[in-house]
Parts: structure tokens; C-alpha cells; sequence
């Protein structure tokens, strides 16, 4: 099973926003990816890192089993269709997420705190400080 922890911040909400996630295949860091989106809210920078993970991932892992990890519970719940999703902009992410979802074995979302979430959460701050160069 491939582990992804993924993260999306913005600094004012809606406000200068960036994703990160960290993909990590038998134990080994695999890829790191942090960067901007523009002006976006924090949920709207949430799902675009699971896109960007799921776009990456369909190149090189197409059928692998996934697993997600993300301390956001609101976006855990929705991509786990406990939640209903009332913003339209979101709802459009949600289809691309499933369409995404597509190309590999089952795909689970999974709720963690913070601190086990640091390398994502560092590449968003890192985007959004402008210290990264993808």
C-alpha cells in the first residue's frame, strides 16, 4: 500500500494559499511536492493536494492500493462521503478526486493530528515562504 500525506494551508482564508504532500511507497519517500495555488481557502488547498498527489501517483502507481492521510477532518469526511459538501467550487474538486480515484485499488482517507503530518504541513509554509523550487 502506497501512503500519501497530504496538506493545503492559506495565510488569511480565503488568502495566499499552497498544498504539500509526501508519497511514500514500502517505508521509502518516494516524492515531496509543495506549491502555490494563488488566493484560495484552506479546504479549496486541502483537495487540490489530493488532486496533485493523485496526479502524480496515476503515473507510476496506477492499480496500487492508497492510503491518505490528512489532519483536516472536514476533508476526510467528505472524500469518505460522511459529510455533504454544500460549496459548488468543492463539489467540482470532490468529482475530479473520484474520477482520480479511478486509476487505483481501493483508496482510503484516513484522519491524523498535526504533528504526524509535519513533512506536508513544512512544504505548504516552504511554497508559501517561497523556498521551494519545483
Amino acid at each position: 500500500m502506497i501512503e500519501v500525506y497530504c496538506d493545503g494551508g492559506a495565510r488569511g482564508n480565503p488568502g495566499p494559499a499552497a498544498y504539500g504532500f509526501v508519497v511514500k511507497a514500502g517505508g521509502q519517500t518516494v516524492k515531496r511536492e509543495g506549491k502555490t495555488i494563488g488566493i484560495a481557502t484552506n479546504n479549496f488547498a486541502e483537495y487540490t493536494a489530493v488532486i496533485a498527489a493523485l496526479k502524480w501517483l496515476a503515473q507510476d502507481y496506477g492499480g496500487e492500493d492508497l492510503n491518505f492521510f490528512l489532519d483536516s477532518k472536514l476533508a476526510v469526511s467528505q472524500l469518505s462521503g460522511l459529510y455533504k459538501i454544500k460549496s459548488a467550487g468543492i463539489r467540482n474538486l470532490i468529482f475530479e478526486i473520484k474520477a482520480l480515484e479511478n486509476q487505483f485499488g481501493q483508496v482510503r482517507y484516513d484522519h491524523i493530528p498535526r504533528d504526524k503530518n509535519k513533512e506536508a504541513d513544512k512544504l505548504v509554509n516552504l511554497a508559501l515562504d517561497q523556498k521551494l523550487w519545483n
